[in-house]
């Protein structure tokens, strides 16, 4: 009886230990690079409206400088919102107004970037791929350039209510 005590707690522990090893051995997912996931964009919609390689090459430059125009404001829009949460904090009606007209003027160029790009990418399309980027509808681009305007994936502009 002692003896498959003995063995079941052997058992036991080895089978605790694999659990614990497999838990700590995972690797944690990597997030994509722009560059990755432009290529994936412009690969979907290569399929999705037969872009041939120029407009393919097209598209990537759009989304590139898109993407490059965006890094530059959300690190001025990230400034910004802290610089809005200090004045809050010190109740400084000058430094909130300064900093939602600066939010706001942000936001602004954020959505020219995008709709230069969405513009440009829907220009180099033929009339019948333009038609079929018309039928994608919202979910043509859930992740960046779509006929609905800017996404910004799950909870933002254009995502599931």
């Amino acid at each position: 009886m002692t003896r498959k005590r003995i063995l079941m707690g052997i058992v036991c522990a080895a089978f605790s230990a694999l659990l614990m090893n497999a838990q700590t051995s995972q690797v944690a997912p990597t997030r994509p690079t722009p560059e990755a996931m432009i290529a994936k964009q412009v690969s979907r919609y290569a399929t999705l409206l037969s872009l041939d390689a120029g407009q393919q090459s097209k598209a990537t430059a759009l989304l590139t400088a898109e993407h490059t125009a965006g890094a530059t404001l959300r690190s001025s829009m990230r400034a910004a919102q802290k610089a809005l949460r200090t004045a809050v904090e010190n109740n400084d009606a000058a430094g909130i107004s300064a900093a939602a007209t600066q939010l706001g003027t942000l936001t602004a160029q954020e959505l020219q970037a995008h709709a230069t790009a969405q513009a440009g990418f829907y220009a180099m399309l033929s009339p019948t791929q333009q038609a079929a980027y018309k039928q994608l509808g919202p979910m043509a681009g859930r992740m960046g350039m779509g006929p609905e305007g800017m996404h910004r994936g799950f909870g933002g502009p254009g995502g599931p209510q």
